[in-house]
């Protein structure tokens, strides 16, 4: 069989579309180059089998990988997000009120336990010392007062009444000044404090989020706060599951996530909370899942959440650019050796948007043409 010259071609893609044009001369510099290597080496080739020559300018438009298996999965890929993992989440508030000094950390800085976030001026702080100060003194007072009267009692001055009206003083002002400590040391503030007031941050991690810049007013009721810090190496991914799929989730569940910045990379997960109630509105529930982020995924980062089967069975996942679909079959071409690409028949379990599982026709391991199937495929079709 001849192969076409280059104005045949042409004659068969006028009626067609700029891209069919395209793939049928791909296929016939591919045709050539194939028949070009059958001649040199004397070999005669399957007729589904498409033999490329070494140093091909045309293999920069083949893209080919192994074949993996992975876990099956239970249900369609569900909409997620990477959210923060609350546990490892602290948001920052004042307890005080006053104005803002001097910022001590920026959005992404990592800080320690304890490390000052932000210095404020503070008169209830200020109040807060003085509230100490003046009730470790009336204790003080009332001790002495306490121990004049016992004395006078002992003498046969006073009467006896008048020592359990001065203990009870003493007791009041001894709980006064336990109740103005303990509020300082709420505070963190020793009693030689001025007005000025440093916030801390109480865990370490990276500063995610800041509401507050110089001479801003600071509330201790604000709507927002003023610091976000958490571990960005523990994250959550977060699932509203549609009402049909909720008997195919449990807790302990494994999960793949995958999510646009990274797309040859699927991340590890586990379901850790099912939610226990339907939302009426939209008739989902909320499943919140730990997953695994290398120190890659970020939050708010929209994801694929794929329920996995807990059993050990697997399957072998292609992307659909792999697949050459004529009626009824689907077929892959395989790489059987360096240059040497077949087309196989393969039997498909199931496919979804981007990817499909195969029930038969590959093993794992096996290398498949996942970009620049259809332009062996129009080589193929040339040829024949």
């Amino acid at each position: 069989m001849t192969t076409p010259n280059s104005k045949q071609i042409f004659m068969r893609a006028m009626p067609s579309s700029g891209y069919f044009l395209m793939v049928m001369l791909a296929g016939v510099m591919f045709s050539s180059q194939a028949s070009a290597a059958d001649k040199s080496t004397g070999n005669t080739r399957d007729a589904n089998e498409i033999v490329l020559t070494a140093g091909s300018p045309q293999l920069t438009s083949l893209k080919v990988e192994p074949v993996t298996e992975i876990p099956v999965p239970v249900t369609e890929p569900l909409n997620g997000k990477i959210v923060l993992d609350e546990n490892r989440t602290a948001r920052i508030f004042s307890p005080v009120a006053g104005r803002a000094l001097t910022i001590k950390a920026q959005v992404g800085d990592s800080v320690k336990a304890g490390q000052t976030l932000l210095v404020m001026d503070s008169p209830d702080v200020g109040g807060a010392v003085a509230d100490v100060r003046k009730a470790q003194a009336d204790m003080q007072l009332k001790q002495q007062a306490l121990e004049r009267s016992r004395m006078l009692v002992e003498g046969g001055v006073l009467a006896k009444k008048e020592v359990e009206v001065a203990q009870a003083d003493w007791a009041t002002s001894r709980a006064e000044s336990a109740r103005a400590t303990a509020r300082l040391k709420n505070l963190g503030v020793s009693t030689a404090a001025n007005d000025n007031y440093a916030l801390r941050s109480p865990i370490a991690g990276v500063v995610v989020d800041r509401k507050i810049n110089p001479g801003s007013e600071v509330r201790p009721d604000a709507a927002e706060p003023l610091f976000i810090v958490t571990d960005p190496g523990h994250l959550w991914a977060s699932i509203d599951l549609p009402e049909r799929d909720l008997s195919r989730i449990s807790q302990g569940q494994k999960l793949s996530v995958e999510v646009d910045a990274y797309p040859d990379e699927v991340f590890s997960g586990e379901v850790k909370t099912i939610g226990v109630m339907v939302d009426p509105t939209t008739r989902r529930i909320p499943v919140r899942c730990v997953v695994e982020s290398n120190g890659k995924l970020k939050p708010e980062m929209y994801a694929r959440i794929t329920p996995l089967d807990n059993s050990q069975h697997r399957v072998i996942r292609l992307p659909n650019s792999a697949l050459i679909t004529e009626g009824l079959y689907s077929y892959v071409f395989v790489e059987e050796r360096p240059l040497h690409f077949k087309k196989r028949k393969v039997t498909l379990d199931l496919q979804r948007r981007e990817y499909a599982t195969v029930k038969d026709g590959l093993k794992p391991g096996e290398r498949v043409v996942v970009g620049g199937a259809i332009l062996l495929n129009s080589d193929l079709s040339v040829s024949k």
